[in-house]
């Protein structure tokens, strides 16, 4: 993991096209603005494991049990 030091206002940048500015501290908070290509999904950790979680759940679905769920004309 590499840790880096920032202040108020200071940035950091990944990969040429995302930016991390340290947006505000508060206490034992800090504000964090992220600038990112539309196309790069930025959640908080636990944002992401609820949908890994779930993409997981989703993926060990039987097909048989969506099939209430469809309406009469997409029912095979």
């Amino acid at each position: 993991m590499l840790v880096l030091s920032r202040q108020r206002n200071e940035s950091i940048i990944i990969n040429d096209n995302v930016v991390v500015t340290v947006v505000d501290i508060r206490g034992e908070k800090v504000r964090l603005g992220i600038e990112a290509p539309s196309q790069v999904p930025v959640h908080r950790r636990e944002v992401y494991e609820a949908i890994q979680r779930e993409n997981e759940r989703a993926s060990k679905l039987d097909p048989k049990d969506i099939d209430p769920l469809r309406g009469p004309k997409e029912r095979r």
